[in-house]
């Protein structure tokens, strides 16, 4: 009989050089059961905003589909946009209906199903499965976006979320300004410190696996190998310090401290999305427009945005609902305005830009998870049309994940709930 092995504290690290690591969950720690683009190519990039109180749908959605739909309040503020870009309806991710309508928000992006409930845990976002592919081919592989606080929509393979950047002042100093000769050192000191202890860690799990089980030591072996990709991500990392950053002559953006001021803080962070793709900073960004249930700063509003989304048909609240909405419409347009201004290739910056403008709420009102409202503007993609799948029985929204990730020249034939690729 094989002798029982000792139980770990779910306290165990692995240390070196002052640092700890936690250890992933293994079965020594519970109680027993008893007792780039090719070379010379234009790069093509990925922008994914979500605004996570939805949108309301009669104001967005025509009564028809084709490339003669009849336009609707919200998409007559982008009506000098029309040719660029393509409205979805009828996609949704299966299964979300989860803890609430709300608890789909973490999965927007990933499709994990049943976000919120007990044993739940997320998958990799669509925006860090291309970044895993693409490598370090820019000096920050994504860019993670929020209007308030760290939540983002963005998850590393293991279901952890990736913290947002809300200050667009500190975005700009990290993507355009140096820091001094000693502030670059203490970087480098700091990747290498990084490494020195990954490689410390290696060493102490050889060690640690003569005392767990078979099943743990696979654990702890998909642990490492991601260690391992760490490692790799932290040489790359070292090797963007020796390589200047790009220049742009822009003053550098004054933030909004008011955290109700979604509309405001959003314009400031989309501003700075042009310059990060045009000088090739990073190809994917994420971007949460955190809804609030505090009053933003609308003329015309004086009820939280949170309590505007359940409107219960209620005129009012529709009516101020419909002024906060064709802000962030507005915002939305700016940008494929701004885009399109930037020429290069032959083009311009929009052509090679994905931007999806969407929501993980369908109708907010009843916490309904289906029929997202979902835009897509550039990408050289064919628009100008909505293009209208079953609203009963929804297509995977991941489907569209998938044809973004091709025309990026990321390898996927699949991603999450696919089915295929979105074809209109």
């Amino acid at each position: 009989m094989k002798p029982s092995l000792p139980r770990l504290s779910r306290r165990t690290f692995l240390k070196a050089a002052g640092v700890a690591v936690a250890l992933p969950s293994l079965e020594a720690m519970r109680q027993p059961a008893h007792a780039q683009s090719a070379a010379g190519a234009t790069p093509k990039r990925m922008v994914l905003i979500c605004t996570n109180l939805g949108l309301h749908g009669p104001n967005l959605f025509p009564e028809t589909a084709g490339a003669d739909y009849r336009s609707t309040p919200y998409l007559d503020l982008l009506k000098e946009h029309r040719d660029d870009f393509t409205l979805f309806s009828g996609l949704s991710h299966p299964d979300q209906a989860g803890a609430d309508g709300h608890a789909s928000e973490m999965t927007w992006l990933t499709a994990a199903r049943n976000p919120g409930l007990g044993g739940f845990r997320n998958s990799i976002s669509v925006d860090q499965f291309a970044a895993e592919k693409l490598g370090y081919v820019t000096r920050f592989p994504s860019l993670s976006l929020s209007t308030a606080g760290w939540n983002s929509q963005s998850y590393t393979r293991n279901g952890v979320m990736v913290p947002a950047a809300s200050k667009p002042s500190q975005l700009f100093a990290k993507m355009f300004l140096t820091g001094d000769a000693e502030s670059v050192a203490k970087q480098q000191q700091q990747l290498n410190d990084g490494r020195s202890i990954l490689d410390a860690l290696t060493l102490q799990s050889k060690q640690l696996k003569r005392r767990i089980s078979t099943a743990d030591g696979r654990r702890l072996d998909d642990y490492f190998d991601s260690i391992r990709v760490a490692e790799q991500q932290l040489a790359k990392a070292g090797e963007w310090l020796d390589k200047p950053k790009p220049t742009v002559d822009v003053e550098p953006p004054v933030d909004i401290e008011d955290e109700s001021d979604i509309i405001g803080r959003s314009r400031l962070l989309l501003d700075l999305v042009p310059l990060a793709v045009q000088t090739d900073s990073t190809r994917l960004v994420t971007m949460l427009i955190n809804g609030r249930g505090d009053v933003p700063p609308v003329e015309g509003v004086d009820i939280g945005h949170h309590n505007l989304s359940h409107h219960g048909q209620d005129e009012k609240k529709l009516s101020q609902l419909e002024r906060v909405e064709t802000e962030l419409m507005k915002t939305y347009s700016g940008l494929i305005g701004k885009l399109k201004e930037k020429q290069e290739g032959g083009g311009n910056l929009l052509d090679n830009t994905m931007v999806v403008f969407g929501s993980n709420l369908g109708n907010a009102n009843a916490h309904d998870w289906k029929n997202l409202p979902i835009l897509l503007a550039g990408g050289d993609f064919q628009h100008g049309r909505h293009v209208q799948f079953d609203r009963e029985n929804n297509t995977p929204l991941c489907n569209l994940f998938v044809t973004m990730l091709q025309r990026m020249g990321v390898e996927a034939d699949q991603f999450a709930s696919s089915t295929g690729t979105l074809t209109w």
